[in-house]
């Protein structure tokens, strides 16, 4: 993923068609006089309509978009003919997206299936024509309904990666090395913080042709929930996620007091992320031996299950992919 064509937040002005006007209009044939009302009813305006799409990964199709607009339904006739509706816009979007109001911060509804369409902003109904108003008492009504007018509202999608294992770490941990190692992703992999700048996906092959999908967030640091660094704006990311592997290098001077750290930010962001299933994987271990493991132990976290790994090496990789295997479908 470029860091251009990664695009998981968009805001634009979302509007309507109009409803047409019912026709207030008699019949006029010869010999048939005093024919009556048979004005028809006006055309349904167009809706704005999110289609959710299996095959796009961003929204930077919709970058550009400032303001989507669908037609107004067209006006009733006489003899009884309906307007036409006007023509709807549809909008596909990758899994995941959520639409918010852009005033309230309001949750409308999220996309998660391939080809689930969802209103996002309902077309006026089209006006009755005079034919509807007809009774014993009036039997020549002069007047029929107007069409109600289209909404005009301001609309915010945000698109959360829909993956099994969400990456947790510090920049730097390893967390794109892992993904290359046991994934075919290539993210970009270099020595220095904040190498990633975007999620990459990765698709993680496993025993008898099963697979899982593994999301590598960029490095949260501390601070993060107040928009400190890079993680505040891709922690949403991680909602979707069904278990959290956290990496913490074997070099770190503490490894419970970063994965406290880490934790923290997370209730900070969303306190329901810590129900989510965790594990811990401790990078980097090709660097030790069997008694400084031994000995590194007693700074592990208590309530979570661990592994020494080396995406290098390839030590402990077939374990972990058994570990959050066995996590995913518990």
């Amino acid at each position: 993923m470029a860091d251009s064509n990664f695009i998981d937040y968009v805001k634009f002005c979302s509007r309507s068609g109009a409803g047409g006007a019912g026709s207030a209009h008699f019949r006029r044939e010869k010999h048939v006089p005093k024919g009556g009302p048979d004005g028809g009813d006006g055309g349904r305006g167009g809706h704005i309509i999110l289609r959710g799409n299996a095959q796009l990964w961003t929204l930077l199709h919709l970058k550009y978009k400032k303001h989507v607009i669908a037609q107004n339904g067209k006006g009733g006739e006489g003899g009884r003919r309906k307007g036409k509706d006007g023509g709807d816009i549809i909008l596909e979007v990758p899994l995941g997206t959520v639409a918010k109001d852009a005033e309230t911060k309001e949750v409308r509804f999220e996309i998660t299936e391939d080809g689930q369409e969802v209103v996002l902003t309902k077309g006026g109904r089209g006006g009755l024509g005079n034919d509807h108003f007809k009774t014993s008492t009036n039997q020549a009504p002069h007047y029929a309904q107007p069409g109600e007018e289209g909404i005009e509202e301001w609309i915010i999608l945000e698109l959360k990666l829909l993956a099994d294992v969400g990456l947790v770490g510090f920049p730097n941990a390893g967390k794109s090395t892992l993904l290359s190692s046991i994934s075919a992703a290539k993210p970009e992999i270099g020595d220095y913080p904040f190498t990633t700048l975007v999620p990459n996906l990765g698709v993680v092959s496993y025993r008898d042709d099963r697979s899982f999908v593994m999301a590598d967030i960029p490095g949260i640091i501390e601070g993060a929930a107040e928009g400190r660094g890079l993680g505040l704006r891709f922690l949403r990311h991680i909602e979707r996620n069904s278990i959290l592997l956290f990496m913490i290098p074997s070099d770190a001077v503490s490894i419970k007091e970063q994965y406290h750290v880490l934790l923290n930010e997370l209730k900070e962001y969303n306190p329901e992320l810590l129900d989510k299933r965790r594990i811990l994987a401790i990078s980097k271990s090709d660097m030790l031996d069997e008694e400084l493991m031994e000995e590194m132990k007693s700074d592990v976290p208590e309530d979570v299950p661990y592994l020494f790994i080396s995406s290098v090496s390839q030590h402990n990789l077939d374990k972990l992919k058994d570990l959050i295997y066995s996590a995913i479908i518990a």
